[in-house]
């Protein structure tokens, strides 16, 4: 087969603490798998034939942990004084001591039933015709062949009756783990079962090294621990499932690939970063717990996922978005009361799929240094990051595509850059989410982030709680984005916000240095948040040496040390472009100061501070109500042009109401004024 071309990675230009030093859209997002050419699938599965797309919450026939589960297996090895002679056709038949076959292949009647009664059957082999066995029976040492399926559809995985070996091993006995695990799965799934099942087991598995004899690329989720179509894979809090240390820049321990109707319960899945042999040079970046790789139907549900090189888990598709006949995304995907805990990365990527749920789950420390490595960029709880490029002509070439993903109610701490990001990513709801770091997006449009707690607690809530959009950017694929309902507490900022036709509303910010701040921003709406903030030198609404157009910033409740409304430098190059304030409640004990702007429009607020206005042109005061204490109400300083100030009422026990600074005398208009001294 024909190797595929490796995508360059690029930076990612993220939104928080992180950024990088190239522009470019071109694969914001790392691809981790092969492009183009693809291996075949080796488990003989197609997901395509599979789903029906029901919802994630459809796919299980089972995968709770039996109530029932019989524990550790405990075997009478008195040899039996009897054999298999005894049975005829139909015939049922309890094993309860060891009954040693030598060797022999026994072919029974038909339809026998052979039952655990604390038994064994070893050596030999045994070829049914129609029939039943117990799982229990089953071993290393025991072949059945012919037809015959299991008395129970759920396996319970015994170690010690298998050619496993578990605790610190080498690379060759992890990897006949790996091989011998994932083959007593689909071996178990051939004879009838449904759910398989392990309880203590503490295991390495080698998923770094090539293992077929006629393909020498690399393909992380097929030399992984692979989960059969229609299966439950149920683990327990006793379950650890490790990678072996290796120097494989990408792995995968364990993985879904191109099937459906999967469900992954329990366990625990380590990565091996502290352990890892990064000297041949790269990132080493792709190195993931769990692995969900052209996916359907997929349910993964209180799985610890921890220390991967890469990701705890990672979602993508098969081939490209623009291969019709191959390309395989990702899809009906829920993951559930999991916890992603240290992993280098980030702790969840998704770079390609749809209709992805992923809620209720805990989010640690994503991307942080360790002891013995260094975590590596973009460092986030959860990051959607869907590769594309420009084609040239003002579209994108989109390689991977990621969309109506609901990511709700988690919990985040500790992340190195922030707890989750829409990269590149369509119609993503981000919402009732508990974290420290921060949340945004970048590329994208339909999104929403609402009802979020961003609270950066002890720390010091560098960069945005939320930021929404791309400054440097004209945001042409960023629009019909929405930020409401937050609650952002200690932040530097508590919301950035960017590029065109965005709502940002009912959100509550506190503690914060600046409470919204503006930056490149049309046909869009400030509407109804409440600032408040005893930070020393605290700002409201801010923009600054930026561009707005189309805006209305209206009932919002503001109550800052410093500037309640602060504008500098706002559209001073493009006299056209306009915003309106109205019906806002503007406190501070400063003032509220418009520098070096144009095209503003206060009407209808309430200060109880000064508005001041410097080197401002096209600006007009309007119906305001100012209640400005011993200061003037209006501060009308040097360098204006056209400025309209009427109808307004200015409650001050100073002398002036309304001072003009004689340079700007002529350009200002004084109508109807009300001065209440």
């Amino acid at each position: 087969m024909k190797k595929s071309t490796y995508m360059s990675m690029l930076c990612l230009f993220l939104i928080f603490q992180f950024s990088c030093s190239s522009d470019q859209d071109f694969l914001d997002a790392v691809l981790s798998e092969e492009l183009g050419e693809e291996a075949p699938n080796e488990n003989n599965e197609d997901a395509s034939d599979q789903s029906d797309n029901d919802p994630p919450s459809g796919n299980t026939n089972g995968g709770e942990i039996p109530a029932n589960f019989p524990g550790d297996i405990v075997i009478n090895t008195t040899p039996c004084d009897y054999d298999l002679n005894i049975l005829e056709p139909n015939g049922i038949l309890a094993i309860d001591c060891q009954l040693d076959l030598e060797g022999a292949s026994i072919n029974l009647p038909n339809n026998v039933t052979l039952e655990f009664n604390g038994g064994e059957i070893i050596n030999g082999s045994l070829n049914f015709s129609g029939g039943l066995i117990d799982g229990r029976l089953l071993n290393k040492n025991l072949e059945v062949k012919g037809e015959v399926s299991l008395t129970d559809p759920t396996f319970y995985f015994y170690p010690k009756r298998w050619d496993v070996v578990q605790g610190q091993t080498t690379s060759d006995v992890a990897l006949v783990n790996t091989r011998e695990l994932e083959r007593l799965i689909f071996y178990s799934k051939d004879l009838g079962a449904t759910t398989f099942v392990i309880d203590e087991f503490d295991a390495y598995f080698e998923v770094g090294k090539v293992t077929s004899t006629t393909n020498h690329n690399f393909y992380p989720t097929i030399e992984a621990i692979n989960i059969p179509e229609n299966f439950n894979f149920v683990m327990t809090e006793n379950t650890h499932l490790r990678v072996f240390p290796n120097n494989a820049p990408k792995y995968s321990l364990l993985a879904v690939r191109d099937v459906a109707n999967v469900t992954i319960t329990g366990g625990n899945l380590y990565g091996e970063r502290d352990a890892h042999d990064y000297s041949s040079g790269g990132t080493h970046e792709h190195g993931h717990a769990l692995d969900l790789h052209a996916a359907v139907n997929v349910t993964v549900s209180g799985v610890k996922m921890s220390n991967g090189t890469g990701d705890g888990m990672y979602i993508h598709s098969l081939y490209f978005t623009f291969q019709d006949d191959r390309y395989r995304p990702s899809n009906n995907i829920l993951v559930t009361d999991c916890v992603f805990d240290s992993n280098r990365r980030n702790n969840l990527s998704i770079t390609d799929g749809f209709d992805i749920i992923i809620e209720n789950n805990l989010f640690l420390n994503a991307g942080v240094d360790t002891p013995n490595s260094t975590g590596t960029a973009p460092k986030f709880g959860i990051d959607v990051e869907a590769a594309r490029e420009s084609d040239g002509n003002g579209g994108y070439i989109f390689y991977e595509r990621a969309e109506n993903i609901l990511i709700r109610n988690n919990t985040e701490r500790g992340s190195a850059a922030g707890a989750m990001t829409i990269h590149i990513g369509y119609y993503v709801t981000i919402e009732g989410n508990t974290t420290e770091k921060g949340i945004g997006f970048t590329y994208t449009n339909g999104s929403i982030i609402r009802n979020n707690t961003v609270d950066a607690g002890s720390s010091e809530g560098i960069g945005a709680g939320i930021k929404g959009g791309k400054t440097s950017t004209t945001g042409d694929s960023i629009y019909d984005n929405e930020i409401y309902g937050n609650t952002i507490i200690g932040y530097n900022t508590g919301i950035n916000v960017s590029n065109r036709d965005v709502k940002v509303y009912d959100n509550f910010i506190s503690q914060c240095k600046t409470g919204i701040f503006l930056l490149n921003i049309r046909n869009s709406q400030i509407n109804s948040n409440e600032i408040s903030s005893q930070v020393p030198g605290s700002n409201g609404i801010v923009g600054q040496i930026t561009s707005l157009d189309n805006i209305e910033i209206f009932e919002n409740e503001v109550d800052v040390v410093s500037d309640a409304i602060k504008m500098v430098k706002v559209n001073e190059d493009l006299q056209s472009n306009n915003f309106l304030v109205r019906d806002n409640i503007f406190n501070s004990n400063s003032r509220s100061n418009i520098s070096l702007s144009s095209g503003l429009n206060f009407i209808n607020n309430s200060f109880n501070h000064t508005i001041r206005l410097t080197g401002s042109t096209n600006i007009n005061v309007q119906d305001n109500l100012i209640s400005s204490g011993n200061s003037v109400g209006i501060d009308l300083r040097e360098g204006l042009a056209n400025i309209q100030v009427m109808n307004n009422e200015i409650n001050t026990s100073n002398s002036d109401c309304i001072t003009v600074d004689p340079t700007s005398a002529n350009e200002v208009s004084l109508t109807n004024n009300q001065c209440l001294n």
